[in-house]
């Protein structure tokens, strides 16, 4: 029964939808203000809905309830609660319909704290949302249905989840990742909102701001946590593989760094209006290229859910319908997107219009690489596979040239900044910058290489210019270190755990690439692998029994010199259900190096094949997103986010306001 009830609140809430989309605009062109506050109350009913929905799928798991087509697919008697919770979205419906769900989540947060905006406004964004909304649920009970029942027959026992998701990944990373992904519609819906009613101004920009960064910084923790996953669990050591579903996530992260930039000089000087609008349009639309990408079942990868193809024709037109009905809006409102501002060639307008067109530059390059094979294989050129050879020999120098000019950008004024001041500001941080492209790959790992050289001079110039500009604020006036630290904006702060988070991973990127230990060896217990002044034993291999799954846990004993370091457990685990076999890799986590143990297949002797890697500032990477998304945090709380002047309103009322 509960099943059925969420069904039919799914329904309804694909019907309150379509309300929230047509009756505010219809209120808009009628200047009806009781219908233009419908939007609010929709987007809270929905959110209600499927909240409801979303709960019933959940009940269904936990009760065990085979006889949903769904929850026998992804579900086991033998599966751990944790684990069947998190299954909800471990399959295609689950994760569609979480999609729809956090969709709601966003929508109800845009109607409950931004009441201050003018109603016209705000009406428009709700509509928008709701559309998107419609959209989704449409294809959910169309294609995708969770509550299917398998009647009058169904199985007593399920299939079980994948192994591959039985990990605390996937309790955390979809769910952060798709607040990311879904988050960019709040950004979609004003860029579209501001097209609609011609007035993209400073205001706008301010009130758009917020919600485009706390999608971004969501979506930079996802893929974080994607990353990890993929390092702790599936046994190959690795962090990033360019696979073409990691890539769908990274493409949205690139184009929302452009839109965050874009929109702050949208706000502070009314320019860049047109790359604020179109990258709106293009964070949102490359979020919903990755779900095509992974629900269409035109990829073969560990991430994409395999499915049939009118789930896949569905997702394209949909998508088609966004790309190409927002961007005939752009062309049609093109003329309202020109400004009056003016900046010269050394401005901070021009640097972060150099910004984004590397950031653009490196999304498209991203998107050529995922989908060339593609196009390809439809176009019967043969299977080609683009690896990571050529996302890295293109990007890394993208990447080093944002790391210039994010150093210039962050003391370079609006407007027109002097070239003989710009250089008597830069020329310690440039000095201290060469300091460290020479010394510091001595000082870490002992030898000089050219890369690592150039990666530490730029990360060391982006730190040093930060320290400098932080200090420089801090003693704007003379009023003293504390009262100077106590006036700080958020913003500000922001910004600058933003700049340094992705110089931190910059710097685990570069050391967990070019000096990590990587060794495939046959291990017998009793044996001894020694490299540089790691000393790592095998004691014994044991067989243990989990909740659904029987392993080999091997123990070892690892020792620095004559230092004992920690004693590791890799597991190589049967599930029962599947008899799937998994790797369970043991890691000693450190700050400076983690030591990676995976076992591989048994051997003859009782040997084993035991894949042990030493990785140099591996953690960097993920401390790295950490700090970037708490700089979004920071902004997202800075005040003026927070309260809607006089001013800003008074500008508005005439265009917004009934």
């Amino acid at each position: 029964m509960i099943p059925e009830l969420g069904h039919f609140a799914l329904v309804a809430a694909g019907l309150i939808a379509l309300i929230q989309c047509i009756v505010p605009l219809w209120g808009v062109y009628c200047r009806h203000s009781q219908w233009l506050a419908m939007g609010r109350s929709a987007a809270i009913t929905q959110f209600l809905l499927v909240a409801f929905a979303f709960g019933a799928l959940a009940w269904a798991f936990i009760a065990k309830d085979y006889s949903v087509r769904y929850v026998a697919e992804q579900s086991n008697s033998h599966l751990p609660l944790g684990y069947r919770i998190s299954a909800v979205w471990g399959g295609h419906e689950g994760s569609l319909l979480l999609w729809a769900f956090i969709l709601s989540i966003w929508t109800a947060g845009v109607a409950l704290f931004s009441r201050s905006l003018p109603l016209i406004l705000m009406a428009r964004v709700l509509a928008v949302m709701g559309a998107v909304a419609a959209g989704f649920i449409l294809f959910l009970l169309a294609t995708s249905d969770p509550f299917a029942r398998s009647l009058p027959y169904f199985p007593v026992d399920g299939q079980d989840l994948n192994p591959l998701l039985q990990d605390i990944g996937l309790i955390f990373h979809p769910p952060i990742l798709y607040m990311g992904y879904v988050g960019f519609s709040v950004a979609f819906a004003f860029a579209i909102a501001g097209l609609l009613g011609g007035h993209l101004d400073a205001a706008w920009a301010r009130w758009m701001r917020p919600w485009t960064l706390a999608a971004w910084g969501f979506l930079s923790l996802g893929i974080a946590l994607g990353s990890w996953w993929a390092y702790s669990e599936l046994g190959w050591g690795g962090w990033w593989f360019w696979d073409p579903v990691e890539n769908a996530s990274l493409m949205p992260w690139l184009a929302g760094t452009a839109l965050i930039h874009s929109l702050a000089a949208t706000e502070k000087r009314g320019v860049f209006k047109a790359w604020t609008v179109l990258l709106a349009i293009m964070a949102f639309s490359l979020s919903l290229l990755g779900t095509f990408l992974v629900r269409s079942g035109v990829l073969t990868s560990v991430h994409a859910f395999a499915s049939d193809p009118t789930r896949g024709l569905f997702i394209l037109g949909f998508l088609l319908i966004v790309i190409g009905g927002s961007l005939m809006l752009f062309a049609l409102r093109a003329n309202t997107l020109g400004g009056s501002a003016r900046y010269g060639i050394l401005s901070r307008e021009m640097a972060l219009l150099m910004n984004n067109v590397l950031l653009m530059t490196a999304a498209s390059i991203v998107l050529l690489g995922t989908l060339y094979p593609l196009l390809a294989d439809i176009l019967n050129l043969g299977k080609i596979s683009v690896g990571p050879p050529y996302f890295n020999a293109l990007l890394v120098p993208l990447a080093e040239m944002i790391l210039v000019l994010l150093g210039v950008g962050m003391v370079v004024r609006w407007k027109q900044h002097s070239w003989k001041t710009l250089a008597f500001t830069l020329w310690k941080p440039a000095v201290f910058a060469v300091f460290c492209g020479l010394i510091a790959p001595l000082w870490v790992q002992g030898d000089y290489g050219l890369r690592t050289s150039i990666v530490f001079l730029l990360v060391g110039w982006v730190f040093a210019v930060s320290v400098w500009d932080f200090i420089s604020k801090i003693q704007m006036g003379k009023k003293g270190f504390w009262l100077g630290l106590k006036n700080l904006k958020f913003s500000y702060v922001g910004m600058l755990f933003a700049h340094l988070g992705f110089v931190v991973t910059v710097i685990g990127i570069t050391m967990a690439s070019l000096y990590s230990l990587e060794k495939d060896i046959r291990l017998a217990p009793g044996e001894t692998f020694t490299e540089a002044s790691y000393h790592i034993i095998f004691e014994t291999a044991k067989t243990i029994q989990g909740p659904n799954y029987d392993a080999v846990q091997g123990v070892f004993q690892v020792y620095q010199g004559n230092e004992w370091v920690a004693q590791l457990h890799p597991e190589k685990r049967t599930y029962w259900v599947r008899q799937d076999q998994m790797t369970e890799a043991a890691i000693d986590a450190g700050w400076t190096r983690d030591i990676y143990i995976a076992l591989g297949e048994p051997l003859d002797d009782h040997a084993w094949a035991v894949r042990i890697y030493i990785k140099p500032f591996v953690r960097w990477i993920w401390a790295g997103a950490l700090l970037m998304a708490l700089g979004a945090v920071c902004v997202v709380v800075d005040r003026r986010y927070r309260v809607l002047q006089n001013r800003e309103l008074a500008n508005h009322r005439e265009v917004f306001h009934v």
